[in-house]
């Protein structure tokens, strides 16, 4: 293995996945930092606040979710037809898209404005951490429906090998979501000390940034000349390629969400020291995963594309290379999970049986994050790229609402186990699917040019 990562045959595949990878891994990883960053100021704010926020962004979580598979899709199809040079297609496949995030973004917005308690109240039974929390979903949720817009125009850039601007564009506007969170939690430079709310109005603001860059670069881009007619054309074949490949990826990326998003559910109703404890370490994993997720991201991109011309047998000795690439990764990520836990404990001021479950959540996210980036490589990259959308959606159907949730909350509720070894049941899901998911692999079904002549 260690061999063929560094061998002379595979040089050039290196040099275009990191040309994918790079940027990709930059933008995930301002994105966690700004998620970390919120978290770290929160913390001086209190607990409480900390807790509050980190369950209403279960909300974000959600639409990030939904925002995925609808990006699948649109990755799944456009990396193709950019294979092809059929830019045209491409800006149908996005206004296609662009329809469909709005619909679903409207829907989560007047939720979270009109009824933020209502949200609420489905992750926690504290009535502190209700009012706290619905005080800041109805501001944020104001940019729910800009980041439609935005997440699939991004994820276009991607499919066209353009991640590069894409960075640019989502770093700058996270960057400054960063700034703006400091002065207004904080009250800096005579602004207003706005706490919780503070963070809500920096993001939505961030959010205002990010679309206008993103609406400029549409209207002057040199990768295809923007044709208004594209986007409110209805191509019956498109649109049947779409739902037929779009589709499965999203209830895929919805079902995983909402599922994942119950595990919330269950340790949000255990204890208010399990909820900070596990809103750190979910931070540290996605802060820490950002490399195996953009190698994820790239080869779902670079896959698309040699399949689109038609180059099947390359795209599958890359396929292999993605994978060696992603259980090296994986492995490394969990040893740097280990060794920074005491520069954690430092940033976070927890209680000392907070600390106690974050010892342990850290523990066990070592070894969770390779089962997990190995599975979303596959899942999510690998045969997506091929058009194969549907196995994911009942792998991860069966595997986590038949088992894992279950599982979770026979532990919590009925056996009433103490709360590591719910979490520890909980974070088996990723290995349950390992033995089907390396069979579907091996098979190689999911490799298919879905083009068409249009």
């Amino acid at each position: 293995m260690i061999k063929d990562l560094f061998s002379k045959d595979s040089k050039q595949f290196y040099k275009s996945l990191s040309t994918l990878v790079i940027p990709i891994t930059i933008q995930n990883l301002i994105t966690s930092a700004v998620n970390s960053a919120d978290v770290f100021m929160l913390g001086f704010v209190g607990q409480t606040a900390l807790s509050a926020v980190a369950l209403a962004n279960q909300v974000q979580f959600l639409l990030g979710g939904i925002f995925f598979g609808i990006s699948s899709g649109v990755i799944m199809m456009c990396s193709q037809y950019w294979g092809k040079k059929d830019t045209d297609s491409i800006q149908v496949i996005m206004g296609i898209a662009f329809k469909v995030a709005l619909a679903i973004c409207a829907l989560f917005s007047a939720i979270a404005i009109f009824a933020p308690g209502f949200f609420m109240s489905i992750y926690t039974n504290d009535g502190e951490l209700i009012q706290i929390g619905a005080e800041y979903l109805r501001i944020i949720g104001i940019s729910y429906l800009l980041m439609g817009i935005s997440q699939v125009y991004l994820s276009t850039l991607r499919s066209v090998e353009k991640a590069g601007v894409s960075m640019i564009i989502s770093c700058s506007a996270l960057l400054l979501n960063i700034l703006l969170n400091a002065v207004l939690i904080f009250g800096l430079f005579g602004a207003p000390k706005l706490g919780v709310i503070g963070v809500g109005v920096a993001t939505t603001i961030s959010r205002v940034v990010e679309i206008t860059m993103c609406l400029i670069h549409l209207f002057t881009n040199k990768v295809f000349k923007f044709k208004a007619s594209l986007y409110i054309r209805w191509n019956k074949v498109l649109f049947s390629d779409y739902i037929r490949y779009s589709v499965p990826a999203l209830l895929n990326d919805v079902s995983w969400t909402f599922a994942f998003s119950t595990y919330s559910v269950i340790m949000g109703h255990l204890n208010a020291d399990v909820v900070a404890a596990n809103s750190v370490a979910s931070t540290i994993r996605t802060l820490c995963s950002t490399v195996c997720f953009g190698i994820a991201s790239g080869g779902t991109v670079l896959l698309g594309v040699r399949i689109g011309e038609n180059n099947l047998e390359q795209a599958k000795k890359d396929a292999s290379r993605l994978c060696r690439v992603t259980l090296l990764t994986g492995i490394l990520t969990g040893l740097l999970i280990i060794c920074i836990r005491p520069i954690v404990f430092m940033c976070f001021d927890l209680t000392v049986r907070a600390q106690g479950y974050l010892n342990i959540m850290l523990f066990i996210s070592s070894y969770y994050i390779i089962g997990q980036a190995m599975n979303t490589l596959t899942i999510a990259g690998i045969f997506r790229a091929g058009g194969d959308s549907r196995f994911g959606l009942i792998c991860d159907t069966v595997t986590m609402w038949c088992i894992s949730v279950p599982l979770g909350f026979l532990a919590a509720f009925v056996l009433k186990l103490p709360p590591m070894v719910v979490y520890f049941i909980l974070c088996l899901d990723e290995f349950w699917k390992i033995p089907v998911v390396y069979k579907q692999y091996k098979s190689y079904k999911w490799l298919k040019n879905i083009t068409r002549e249009i």
